[in-house]
């Protein structure tokens, strides 16, 4: 995988579009872009992060693969503290608060139910690393010294917020470290048990995490079910996406191709998109 991969935007299906809307401007702090009548695209600063799309008799699905959370990552822990007192002020609740070693982490639901983290990194020299692997724990996270970190203003997300990171529910780890691994080619940078693997490019923690915490052999959920419809992975260049076509076609995994983007499924049915920065198609203003 080159070094440069990063998450892009991410699509999710939701029942309610003024809800979700809502919840993401006044709770979260995303700025509305773009929308027409049944889709939302959301960002922060001069980036679209999150493409809402609606479906109000969408099933919700229990005990499959999927999404587990996606993760906006903050450019500082300034920025953490005030999505901390937006949080609290719009008395949205927490579903966990940890310190990972590598980041300071929030985690909460949307209102259907999709899994969000906001988090800060610590400077990568900072980053626990055991047997030449990060190291990422588990520690509370002390939310009132939190709290006292927040930045003065009360605008929207900031400039530079971006996705960071995805974690999935997969069927199982070793076939889902076969496809992310050896078939994508990210790297294997921490196994957690025999439960959970976070593989990554260009050394970062982790840019896709995948766990069985849902059940090991979980089916996909039905097409067109609440929750995510697609990520992003972001390359560099149409040559960075020509690597991972001859990659998946070596391994006789099927493909989309049209053009820079490349749509692919995972053995668990979570679909990805490869695409250039900024090669995405661009919605009309309204």
């Amino acid at each position: 995988m080159d070094p440069a991969a990063h998450i892009g935007a991410v699509h999710l299906t939701i029942a309610d579009l003024a809800r979700s809307i809502r919840f993401y401007e006044s709770r979260l702090g995303f700025t509305l872009r773009v929308q027409d009548d049944r889709t939302a695209w959301l960002g922060a600063g001069g980036a679209d992060l999150l493409i809402l799309s609606q479906s109000e008799h969408a099933p919700r699905a229990r005990g499959t693969t999927g999404l587990y959370h996606f993760a906006i990552l903050t450019p500082s822990r300034a920025n953490l503290a005030r999505s901390l007192r937006r949080l609290v002020a719009t008395r949205t609740p927490l579903t966990g608060a940890s310190d990972h070693g590598v980041s300071e982490a929030l985690y909460l639901n949307d209102p259907d139910g999709n899994g969000i983290e906001i988090y800060r990194d610590r400077p990568r020299r900072e980053w626990p690393f055991v047997g030449g692997r990060v190291n990422m724990g588990l520690d509370p996270l002390d939310l009132a010294a939190l709290l006292a970190d927040a930045a003065d203003d009360d605008g929207g997300l900031a400039e530079g917020t971006i996705i960071g990171h995805m974690h999935l529910r997969v069927a199982r780890i070793d076939e889902a470290e076969r496809f992310y691994v050896g078939v994508l080619g990210f790297d294997l940078m921490q196994r957690f048990d025999t439960s959970a693997s976070f593989v990554s490019a260009g050394g970062y923690h982790h840019h896709v995490g995948l766990n069985t915490w849902g059940g090991v052999g979980a089916p996909p959920p039905p097409a067109g079910a609440l929750g995510l419809k697609e990520f992003v992975v972001e390359v560099p260049d149409g040559r960075a996406v020509d690597a991972i076509a001859a990659r998946l076609a070596s391994a006789t995994v099927s493909f989309d191709r049209d053009g820079d983007t490349l749509a692919v499924l995972d053995p668990s049915r979570n679909a990805i998109k490869f695409q250039p920065a900024g090669a995405g198609p661009r919605p009309r203003v309204t």
